[in-house]
């Protein structure tokens, strides 16, 4: 039975991951930084909180990652782990530098002094592309990060590829662009929309705040993007892939499949709101998956509209629930 370590696993690209391996015959653990509340409610939406085993420790602590290391004796390490919201990165830079930069480090470090034949997978972002230098962001295409977020994860890619290149440890970086799910954090422009058409449908909320809904992302499902992680770390050499749809959509137009599917304009509602422009704004993001697809066979099945669908029906769900709750 192989075994997996994620960090992040209370995430969301880590409760999909989790539920992904463990549909493989995988024994999954999880680190889980200690909170006062719980944080497990995407395992439980998956409903495998019964299937993991949790090992408290932070990537920001040497030991705890060691610690953990021995305990579950991972073949693979998914280092998911980060303080990843955009807009948070400028409030809290130096904690975004800990966490989502040194954090990597010292997990590689811990790999290094614990067993150096487990394969290591970080998760890079398109963030770091920022200021856009190509048309279509490619493995090849210059980064020029636009927030701390983005120049945290650079420097976790980076040092990715330094360890491999170092100390030969399989180490593999998977260039996620933008990647959405019910599961989504609520501070998350997708999940945001969705929630609010709910609210606005359900009788609940008149109004929704956004900021610059001319931004272009390219915007996938968690759910996919979770198999090219795992497929990274089957392939006889580590590598680096960009992993995204290929399509590029603007927030707007996002808000449109939105509010469409509860028969509903999205010009009556939202309003656009100063206060949620970033101080500097990445305005258009499309990845190239072609390398994915031709050494990993990968390619994303769910389309934009399916997934916007799919978050509205959730957020339907949680409200009518929310509702319900309160009488």
């Amino acid at each position: 039975m192989k075994r997996a370590l994620i960090t992040g696993i209370t995430g969301q690209d880590g409760a999909y991951l989790a539920k992904f391996l463990l549909n493989k015959g995988y024994k999954v653990y999880g680190l889980m930084a200690r909170r006062s509340t719980s944080t497990t409610w995407r395992l439980e939406f998956l409903g495998i909180e019964n299937e993991v085993d949790l090992i408290e420790g932070d990537v920001t602590d040497l030991s705890s990652l060691i610690r953990a290391l021995k305990i579950s004796e991972a073949n693979e390490v998914y280092n998911l782990a980060a303080q990843s919201f955009v807009g948070t990165s400028w409030d809290q830079p130096i904690l975004t530098a800990e966490v989502t930069g040194v954090g990597v480090v010292n997990l590689l470090e811990a790999i290094r002094l614990t067993d150096p034949s487990a394969k290591f997978y970080q998760a890079s972002t398109s963030e770091m592309f920022g200021l856009i230098q190509d048309e279509k962001q490619s493995e090849s295409t210059p980064f020029y990060p636009r927030s701390p977020y983005g120049v945290a994860k650079l420097y976790g890619h980076w040092i990715t590829i330094n360890y491999r290149e170092s100390f030969n440890i399989h180490a593999s970086c998977g260039i996620l662009f933008n990647h959405e799910s019910p599961l989504r954090g609520i501070e998350f422009v997708t999940r945001k929309v969705t929630d609010a058409v709910a609210r606005i449908k359900l009788g609940l909320q008149e109004e929704l705040h956004l900021g610059n809904i001319d931004a272009k992302r390219d915007w996938g499902f968690a759910g996919d993007y979770v198999e090219a992680m795992w497929l990274m770390l089957q392939q006889e050499n580590a590598d680096d892939y960009v992993i995204a749809t290929g399509e590029t959509t603007t927030v707007r137009d996002m808000c449109k499949i939105a509010f469409e599917y509860v028969d509903l304009k999205y010009e009556e509602y939202v309003v656009i709101d100063p206060k949620f422009y970033r101080p500097a704004e990445v305005e258009v993001l499309l990845g190239n998956p072609a390398k994915a697809q031709e050494k990993l066979s990968w390619k994303a099945t769910t389309s934009l509209k399916q997934l916007i669908q799919m978050m509205v029906e959730a957020d339907l769900k949680r409200v009518k629930k929310e509702i319900a709750t309160k009488g």
